[in-house]
Order: structure tokens, then C-alpha cells, then sequence
């Protein structure tokens, strides 16, 4: 298994205002799996424009044998194929590989998102979607991965830094003192920066897996965690709720949330 990990890679990703790559520096790779091949179209023109390479597939086969056998950054798979289910692919692929994937899909219920977040997926975009959303969500997960593969240290969340390194949280360059469980909590949280964490995963790594079902212990944290690194703590913009999902640090510079650290954004409703 592992002489098909190096095919996928992980390269630097495209400059946040959308523009083409130094030609210094390699284009990332994108494989868009769909069976429509207007969608593949779109989505290969929206990428290509901005700077990235793009290999297609139509069915779950063809998607599992490109990515066995060529260096792929990150994989865009809709559920709906012919031969399998989209989870399917999410799956064998992660049982080797840890290249980002974000699954497209008409479906939304939260079950289902949870389940392919279990899965391994990344992220999940619903149908109806506009490309300067995905194209953020992409970012947010190559830069994810890049750090990974870099150990990067440092986290920034509009005005919050988390230095993982020397675990230390600071709220406006003035440092916090946190409880340990509020620091493994957040600790979690920002080696996910960016993507949706599911309260299940959350629990597991913070209190262990006998605690996998209790909820409770997790809205309580999030709330006093909330009140230590949130301006506003009644409404959220750092550490945001993904209804019936889980939660999300939401990091500086992503495109998708540019407008977070605004004051003139309506915000959304704290819901623990």
C-alpha cells in the first residue's frame, strides 16, 4: 500500500486572490470525479483558470485507478456515480492515502455528512454550489494538508494564535491561561483549522472513546472555551457550530470566510 502514497502529493496552494501560480512552482493537482460531464467541464475550466492541473474521471473505478497512479493533490468526488457510491471511493482512497477529498453531493442530511466525514472526507459541498466557494474550500484543505506535512506550529483565527509548538493560545497578543481540557479541545481543533470536526471525533480525542456519546460534556467545554477566546462569545465568529455536525475553527486568510472578522457581518446565532 504504501508505494501508492507517494503519488499523492501535497504542493503549495495557489495565492489567495485567485491568480495563476509562479510558473516556479508547481500547479496543484486537482481530480474531479462525476459522471456528468457538463459538471466535470465547469469544474476544469473554474480550476484551470485558476492555476490548477485537472485529471477527470467518470466512475468510482476510473477515480481509484487515477489516483493510484498519478500524483494527485486533492480529490472532488460526487456521491452519485454509476458503479459505486461516492462513500466508496472516499473510503478505499483513504485506506492508503491521506489526500485531501471533498465530496459533492445533492444530499445534506446531516447523518450523511457525518458519516462521510467518519470516512475520511474533508470537507462537503451541496448542490446547487458557486466555484469561488469550492476553489476556498480547496485552499482551506491543501493548506490543512501542507501543514501537516510541514508541521507548521502556529494556528491564526482572526485575532486568536494558537502556537502548538509552544502551547500557547493568545487573544490579541495577550496570552490565555486555559484549563488542559479546554487547550486539548481547541489543540484539536486547530490541527483541523478550517474544516468541520465531528462532536464524535472531538469527544474520542479529548475524553477518550467511552465518551464518544456524551454530548453534553462537549457543549459545556465549547461554551467556556467560547468565553475565553471569542470578542463576542454570544456570537460566535473563532469557533463556529455546524448544526448536527460537529465544529469549526474558522481560519484567518480562507477565502470563504473572509468576511468573518467583520463587525458589519450579520453573525450567526451562537447554537451549542
Amino acid at each position: 500500500m504504501d508505494d501508492h502514497r507517494s503519488n499523492c502529493r501535497c504542493r503549495k496552494p495557489p495565492c489567495p486572490n485567485l491568480k495563476v501560480a509562479p510558473m516556479s512552482e508547481p500547479a496543484p493537482i486537482v481530480l474531479v470525479v462525476d459522471d456528468e460531464i457538463q459538471i466535470r467541464r465547469f469544474l476544469r475550466t473554474g480550476f484551470e483558470l485558476n492555476g490548477f492541473v485537472v485529471h477527470e474521471a467518470g466512475t468510482g473505478a476510473e477515480a481509484i485507478r487515477t489516483a493510484t497512479l498519478r500524483p494527485i493533490d486533492l480529490v472532488i468526488v460526487d456521491l452519485g456515480l454509476p458503479d459505486m457510491d461516492g462513500a466508496e471511493v472516499v473510503e478505499r482512497i483513504r485506506s492508503w492515502s491521506s489526500v485531501p477529498i471533498i465530496v459533492l453531493s445533492v444530499r445534506s442530511t446531516e447523518a450523511q455528512k457525518v458519516h462521510l466525514l467518519e470516512l475520511g472526507a474533508d470537507d462537503y459541498v451541496v448542490k446547487p454550489f458557486g466555484m469561488a466557494e469550492l476553489l476556498a474550500r480547496v485552499r482551506v484543505a491543501l493548506r490543512r494538508q501542507m501543514r501537516a506535512v510541514s508541521g507548521e506550529p502556529t494556528v491564526k483565527a482572526g485575532p486568536l494564535t494558537i502556537d502548538l509548538a509552544a502551547r500557547a493560545v493568545l487573544l490579541n497578543d495577550k496570552r490565555l491561561t486555559l484549563t488542559p481540557k479546554e487547550y486539548r479541545l481547541l489543540q484539536v481543533l486547530a490541527q483541523h483549522a478550517g474544516n468541520v470536526v465531528t462532536h464524535q471525533h472531538l469527544l474520542k480525542e479529548v475524553w477518550g472513546s467511552i465518551h464518544v456519546h456524551d454530548t453534553h460534556y462537549l457543549r459545556i467545554f465549547v461554551r467556556k472555551l467560547r468565553q475565553k477566546i471569542e470578542p463576542h462569545p454570544d456570537t460566535p465568529k473563532i469557533l463556529v457550530t455546524e448544526l448536527g455536525v460537529g465544529y469549526r475553527l474558522v481560519q484567518s486568510g480562507a477565502e470563504g470566510d473572509a468576511g468573518a472578522w467583520s463587525d458589519t457581518n450579520a453573525p450567526a446565532k451562537s447554537e451549542t
